[in-house]
């Protein structure tokens, strides 16, 4: 018990000093946005990751809150408002991990579940036009890790719409993720429901060995 007690002590001091990103150079600062209002909320964010990457935590999760990405409408307004906030601290981070020798063992996946239809959806209003979700056709992007780099893999319909050349579904995707971990997707299970269930169940997956 107090084992226990001593590793919770050690965990909240050590949580405090990798969230503290007073401690990094002015320069990294600015790199990640922290000088700009805009970029400075996201950017924090990054820059903690690459903190707690750098003292060895296996899994880090980053979110940019209250939805901004599901534009219905104004996506002309809010999509770019939404990217100026997010790509410079994204590529920020990338640069970071590479610069310091990590992005070859951290892999980075940024994305979404959904992507936009490539039809409008004005709501009687075309200054105020969104779109709708799309499932069958939308982008994602991955770096380190083992993934080569400069590279496109798949293609849309000439409308945008669905995928229609090498498909990759969200279940591809989490077994390349696990097989870059050195996990085998078929063997991974745990109890949910009462019964064993994979990450990738339901449908018929493989690693993308193209993006390797």
């Amino acid at each position: 018990r107090i084992a226990s007690y001593e590793l919770a002590a050690r965990m909240q001091v050590a949580a405090t000093e990798a969230l503290d990103v007073s401690k990094e150079s002015a320069a990294t600062q600015r790199m990640y946005g922290l000088d700009q209002n805009e970029t400075r909320e996201y950017g924090t964010r990054c820059l903690i990751a690459r903190r707690l990457v750098e003292r060895g935590v296996r899994f880090v999760q980053l979110f940019l809150g209250g939805q901004p990405w599901d534009n219905h409408s104004d996506i002309r307004g809010g999509l770019s408002a939404v990217c100026r906030r997010t790509d410079q601290p994204a590529a920020a981070l990338v640069q970071d991990l590479k610069q310091r020798g990590l992005l070859d063992t951290t892999l980075v996946h940024w994305g979404g579940e959904i992507g936009r239809l490539p039809v409008t959806e004005n709501h009687g209003d075309e200054s105020k036009a969104g779109r709708d979700h799309n499932g069958q056709g939308f982008s994602c992007w991955l770096a380190g890790g083992g993934i080569r780099g400069g590279m496109t893999f798949g293609e849309t319909d000439e409308f945008g719409h669905s995928a229609v050349v090498d498909r990759v579904t969200p279940n591809d995707i989490q077994a390349t993720v696990l097989h870059q971990f050195g996990i085998e997707h078929e063997r991974l299970e745990f109890e949910y429901n009462g019964r064993k269930q994979r990450l990738t169940d339901g449908r018929e997956c493989r690693v993308l060995k193209e993006l390797l």
